[in-house]
């Protein structure tokens, strides 16, 4: 049989899955309104079961193409249902009340709570997310979230993730506990240098101070050193300040540049870091739920049942509905038997209908499902 021919045939295939697939998501629609009149859940896996099992037994050697064009048939259906469906969930409220309060511009101006002093990397992100706030600076990540969640400030902003050192899961942590609202998303460029009182040479140097993170991002050149105290402390710029007042010539920081100016300290070295390509994100939190025009990233954390497939059926949502998912990280649960979370991230506005029903079939499925908000990144 001629090439030509095969696809002539093809197409006639095609044209009569076509007709039956509309008319399969007719049925389902009809589903979803029985199910909405007698408020029965969207999921039916012992359905699902039945119709794969006869479905893979009739397949032959094909079995597991069959398997994945009926799961996916599965999921587009419950995508579907789930847009008709009209059942209360906590994410639709929380959605409602967000775009309610948000606005077509984001604030420039506001009292924002940031973790450091002058100089700190956090500092450089308030600036950019709020050119005309006001900073207070506390001591701890956990502070940032006290002075948001009591009103002290309007913001917070929050380190959240290192491309070469992943994600800063402390901060995930409170964002899970506290509920907080992220409004919007900033990226810096870091570079660290190694910083000492002026005329201190990498010899005379006995102890470095820095952030954890930074430690991290360094570890190559620090594993290179003999003799030399690693020190942990609260971020980069109270290590360099802290090098500063102690007017040491055995004491070293990793911070930025601008630190070096700022607390009269030289660069002993430029080249520390790990890579070059060093980027570290920053959150911009509020106490209540808002979501301002151009939003266009979700961030959420979920977990589920640990079983086989779980995972699957989670991107599989995704895909039914053509969504970039532009992160995706497990953290195991402290105390618990392979137990995990996980935090994704979409490239998605909830201003889409189906983007919301897909957000409320995830919280109806997950044993843990935490919308983090909808917001830009600058």
């Amino acid at each position: 049989m001629e090439l030509s021919e095969i696809r002539t045939r093809i197409d006639a295939v095609d044209d009569q899955l076509l007709k039956l697939f509309l008319e399969r998501m007719e049925l389902a629609e009809e589903v979803a309104a029985y199910k909405n009149e007698h408020h029965l859940p969207i999921l039916n896996k012992q359905r699902e079961r039945e119709i794969l099992a006869k479905v893979t037994a009739k397949a032959g050697d094909k079995e597991r193409y069959a398997y994945h064009l009926y799961s996916t048939l599965f999921e587009l259906a419950r995508s579907r249902q789930a847009e008709l469906v009209d059942l209360p969930t906590r994410v639709a409220e929380r959605v409602e009340k967000s775009l309610a309060a948000g606005g077509p511009v984001f604030p420039q101006t506001g009292l924002v709570a940031c973790q450091g002093v002058e100089g700190a990397n956090s500092q450089v992100a308030c600036d950019r997310l709020l050119p005309r706030g006001s900073i207070l600076y506390v001591k701890t990540f956990d502070a940032v979230v006290s002075a948001v969640e009591s009103g002290l400030c309007k913001f917070g902003v929050l380190p959240i993730e290192n491309s070469s050192n992943g994600s800063v899961r402390a901060v995930y942590s409170l964002l899970q506990q506290h509920q907080l609202s992220v409004v919007r998303s900033t990226r810096l460029c870091i570079r660290h240098e190694l910083l000492a009182m002026p005329g201190v040479k990498l010899e005379d140097i006995t102890e470095i101070y820095s952030h954890q993170q930074a430690i991290g991002q360094c570890s190559r050149f620090l594993s290179s050193l003999s003799g030399v105290r690693v020190i942990p402390c609260g971020n980069t710029a109270e290590a360099a300040k802290l090098v500063a007042e102690s007017g040491s010539r055995h004491a070293a920081a990793i911070s930025s540049h601008p630190c070096a100016a700022l607390y009269g300290l030289e660069c002993v070295s430029d080249k520390i870091q790990d890579s070059e390509n060093n980027y570290t994100r920053f959150f911009c939190v509020a106490k209540d739920p808002v979501i301002y025009a151009g939003a266009n990233r979700i961030s959420l954390i979920l977990s589920f049942e640990n079983k086989p497939g779980a995972l699957y059926e989670i991107l599989s949502k995704l895909a039914a509905l053509d969504i970039n998912m532009t992160k995706l990280e497990s953290c195991p649960v402290a105390g618990s038997d392979f137990e995990f979370v996980f935090f994704l991230e979409l490239e998605a506005s909830v201003q889409d209908p189906s983007v919301l029903a897909m957000l409320e079939e995830m919280e109806r499925s997950c044993a843990e499902f935490v919308f983090l908000g909808n917001y830009a990144e600058v």
